[in-house]
């Protein structure tokens, strides 16, 4: 018995894909299967095998460090990861011990760039069959089983704006593998700011095309994609899709824009402002709505029933949690230092703790209509570089508690850069300590999950305060 049978780790559904993967692996002479989790970054971490060997996957899973849950962003390991709780208070980590990447077979995509290669999702499990409580994926999957219970579905649309640009130095080798320098250094396509330009987006249309080819082969296809306000900025939209699968088709999204232009002399950026000439902020607008299950099966829980108001009641107290909780869930939208740098007024960019109808500038803007029986709610707050699965979990869990409190949903904010409202963090130390300070939040994402995260963000937060900034070296160096 392997480890998936030996702890029911799969549901039926799972146990069909998987049989109809092999088939698949077998029918189309796959060769390679790329096995990754998404970590606590938003970043896919796995290993690649022999299409061969995914039965045997299928049955016990791949092993992997348990300190890939113990880094910051530069990769520095934050915790005594050989400590007997390896650092964390979790002993099933001591010593840097081994984690299980179970697979879920639902989740199999061809990796269209890579020579009849393919890539499965994991979840994380303990060697002893227990939840990882640090795997994102699965701290998502707990909010949606807390909007199942509630009679829920979670429906989210997706819209992300990033950077491409050339690659300096492009000068790949017989493989076709160039350079690797950090930061990448990068050249220009466009200058100044071109929204929705035609020609512009004729310009990269070689480039962009290849990536949408490239989704459309893995079973993700774009709503549209275009060129963004500022130099060298896109934006792509996906239809919504119900549970995981949003969060899944994000992760996917960004690892083959980034992969598809590297393999092509371009690269691909998610930062949200980067320190080049002509760039503005790129943001993530998370569309959303609940749909009812059971005898409201499929129907949109925020269309109001007599159409006389905008959006439905229970609308009303989702919109009303998520702006009663928008400080301490900030952290999960706006995970690092750079993205705090976007929260400027009059930018499209929200700057504090609004929602009105249809207006860009508000942290929320309510969209759609009855009688299309789109209702559904905009929130602008995220940065493209969140890890979805994490941002998602803290925006339905924020939503949920507005149900369960009944809370009230204030004045709509006709002139959101004016009207008096709470502010947004202004910063990545004051997004975290919001968060902490947050007590339904922190107890909806677990205290042990918000506790491990925050130290996280702590870590990062102390190396940049430490670094010397180009800033300080230009206003300083010949003035003193």
């Amino acid at each position: 018995m392997g480890f998936i049978e030996k702890f029911g780790l799969w549901t039926e559904e799972q146990q069909e894909a998987a049989r109809a993967v092999l088939a698949r692996i077998e029918a189309e002479e796959l060769r390679s299967v790329r096995v990754s989790f998404v970590d606590q970054h938003g970043l896919l971490r796995g290993k690649t095998i022999p299409a061969s060997g995914l039965a045997a996957v299928f049955g016990s899973g791949v092993n992997c460090v348990s300190t890939l849950l113990s880094k910051d962003t530069s990769g520095a390991t934050v915790f005594a990861a050989f400590d007997a709780d390896g650092g964390l208070g979790v002993a099933e980590m001591a010593g840097a011990a081994d984690l299980v990447m179970v697979p879920d077979p639902t989740t199999f995509r061809l990796v269209p760039w890579a020579d009849r290669t393919a890539r499965v999702l994991c979840d994380l499990r303990f060697q002893n069959g227990a939840t990882v409580p640090f795997c994102s994926r699965g701290l998502f999957r707990a909010a949606l089983d807390r909007a199942g219970a509630a009679g829920y579905g979670y429906v989210a649309g997706l819209e992300i704006e990033f950077h491409l640009y050339r690659r300096a130095e492009h000068s790949p080798n017989a493989d076709g593998i160039g350079r690797s320098t950090y930061p990448t250094p990068v050249e220009p396509i466009n200058q100044g700011n071109q929204l929705l330009a035609e020609d512009r987006g004729d310009e990269v249309e070689p480039a962009t095309r290849r990536i949408r080819e490239a989704l459309e082969r893995m079973g993700i296809e774009l709503r549209t994609i275009e060129v963004e306000y500022g130099a060298d900025q896109l934006e792509v939209t996906l239809d919504p899709v119900a549970g995981l699968g949003s969060a899944d088709a994000m992760v996917l999204l960004r690892s083959t824009i980034k992969q598809m232009a590297r393999r092509t002399g371009y690269h691909a950026t998610f930062m949200c402002r980067p320190q080049l000439t002509g760039s503005k902020a790129s943001g993530w607008h998370l569309h959303q709505s609940l749909v009812g299950t059971g005898a409201d099966a499929g129907r949109n829980m925020f269309v109001p029933k007599d159409g006389q108001e905008p959006i439905s009641p229970i609308g009303r107290h989702f919109i009303a949690g998520q702006l009663a909780h928008a400080r301490g869930a900030c952290v999960f939208a706006n995970p690092t230092v750079n993205g705090y740098k976007r929260f400027q007024p009059y930018s499209m960019a929200p700057d504090r703790i609004a929602w009105a109808r249809d207006n860009r500038g508000a942290m929320i803007r309510l969209v759609g209509s009855a009688e299309e029986d789109s209702t559904h709610l905009e929130n602008r707050i995220g940065e493209s570089a969140a890890n979805p699965y994490l941002y998602m979990a803290s925006q339905l869990h924020s939503g949920l508690e507005g149900i369960d409190a009944g809370l009230p949903l204030p004045s709509s904010a006709d002139d959101p850069y004016t009207t008096e409202a709470g502010r947004l963090p202004a910063n990545l130390r004051e997004a975290v300590d919001s968060l902490e300070a947050d007590t339904g939040l922190v107890k909806a994402m677990s205290p042990q999950f918000t506790a491990y995260y925050a130290a996280i963000k702590r870590a990062e937060i102390a190396r940049f305060e430490r670094t010397v900034t180009d800033w300080e070296q230009r206003e300083y160096f010949d003035l003193f």
